[in-house]
Order: structure tokens, then sequence, then C-alpha cells
């Protein structure tokens, strides 16, 4: 099992208002919590084999954090964003890639950090302003005039990725430049887009950016989301597809959660 996978199996259940303690997924988020625990490296605090890992396992963290009683959550997450501020102050282009090592960087990785450096700071973790901005800067610098936002550079925009950019910059509250409005509209051109290789990846991303961004798209978008997702749902209750049903189905029900309740991280 792949941590960050595992990281947002929990986040789905704690989104949904399960209780982490008592009732009937108690168990579930307890074992998944225990597995993010069991993949952390003692010496550094690297959870899993990847940043991707990385990110969305402490992410899990931050969440679980304050809604589950164990000791062990406080330093396993605060060493985790340790492992994130200290991988960023090796990269000489301030954001982040693969390994805790990379001198490159990527907006997909980079923008998975920073959630989980928002979720951390969020559940009363310290994180340094200079790292948001370092990350932010970053972002920015691979995002083109029309707004969307390139994997490496500002050239050859995609929508999850200019959907992980307006997370990013609506959950560090910076709503107010041009670049932010030329992004929500450079997605609110593709509210009929459907991602081929990474569908549920981009719908979680895709549902959190409109939903801050601008609630009338997020309406329509949800919408036809629902309907999507009620189609191709399958009879156990999970989606298919080429990355494993766990990710998908996670990814997928997280593109539902603003339904439900607002994780801390996510209210507006």
């Amino acid at each position: 099992g792949e941590p960050g996978v595992v990281g947002l199996c929990v986040i789905a259940f704690l989104a949904h208002g399960e209780d982490p303690n008592h009732g009937p997924h108690a168990e579930n988020i307890r074992n998944g919590i225990d597995y993010i625990y069991s993949r952390q490296r003692e010496s550094n605090g690297y959870i899993g084999s990847s940043m991707y890992n990385h990110g969305f396992a402490t992410l899990a963290l931050a969440e679980a954090y304050g809604a589950i009683d164990d000791p062990k959550l406080a330093p396993a997450l605060k060493k985790a964003v340790d492992l994130i501020l200290s991988a960023q102050s090796r990269n000489s282009v301030g954001g982040w890639r693969y390994t805790p090592e990379s001198r490159d960087a990527d907006t997909t990785v980079t923008g998975c950090q920073l959630v989980a450096l928002f979720g951390a700071r969020n559940a009363g973790i310290p994180v340094p302003d200079e790292a948001i901005k370092k990350g932010l800067a970053y972002m920015s610098r691979c995002r083109g005039g029309d707004g969307a936002y390139g994997y490496t550079s500002a050239g050859g925009g995609k929508q999850t990725l200019t959907a992980i950019g307006v997370t990013c910059l609506a959950l560090a509250k910076e709503k107010d430049g041009k670049g932010f409005r030329n992004s929500v509209d450079y997605l609110k051109e593709n509210l009929n887009y459907r991602e081929r290789h990474y569908p549920y990846y981009f719908e979680y991303y895709m549902s959190q950016a409109l939903f801050h961004a601008d609630e009338d798209a997020w309406n329509e978008w949800n919408s036809k989301n629902l309907r999507y997702l009620s189609t191709s749902q399958r009879p156990n209750g999970s989606w298919s597809g080429n990355k494993g049903e766990a990710f998908n189905t996670s990814a997928a029900l997280l593109s539902l959660a603003l339904n439900y309740r607002f994780l801390p991280i996510y209210e507006k």
C-alpha cells in the first residue's frame, strides 16, 4: 500500500464526518493512521518512497490531528512537516519534486506539499510564512498569461495543474491578483473538461478550486460531477481505472466532500 493513498482514504472518511474514535469506520481510520506511522522514517520523518506519498500522508495526519486523541500524532506530523521544509530549503527554485533531495520542481508535487503545509498550519503546527511564499512564487512562475499552469514552466498549461494552482492561492487567502482571476476564468471555460489519464485527481482539485473561487461555477461543475460519478460508480461502491481503486475512490469521494461538510482546511 502507498501511504499517500491510505492518507487520501483517511481524509475521505474524515471529510464525511466519520468519527475516528467511535462508530462504524473508526477502525479503518485508526488503521490508516497507524499504517502511515509505520511508513515514516525515524531518521528524517519521510513517509513512503515519494514526495507525493509524503504530501498526502502529511495532510492526512494534519486532518486527523485534533480529531484523534493519540500522543503519537503530533510528533509524527511535526516531523513530516520538518521534512517538507528541509526538502524545500535544499531546492534551488523553492518548490518540490519526487524526492526530498530533488533539486528541480514541478507544480503537482509542489501543490501537494503546499496543501499539506496549509493543513498542518491549520492544525496548529508552526509553518514559516517564508516557506509558503517561496512555494507560491515557484507556482506563479509556472502560470501563463492565460492563467493556465504548466508542469515545470509557464508553457503547456493544463486544467489539472491550474486547479492545483488556484487551490493553493485560495488556501493562502491570495485571491485578489489578476493571475488568480485569469486562472479561475481558464477553469470556468473548461467546466466540461474530463481528464483522461488522472480523472479523479483532477476532480479532487477542481472541486476545491471552484468552491473557493466562484460559487456559481462550483455549483454548475458540482452537479455535472455528481451525475458523472453516479453513472461511473461500480456496484461495489468503487471507481475503477488505471490508478487503483483505493486512489480513484478516495479522490472521487473527496471531489464530492464539499457537499457534506467542510474539513477545517477547506473552510472559506
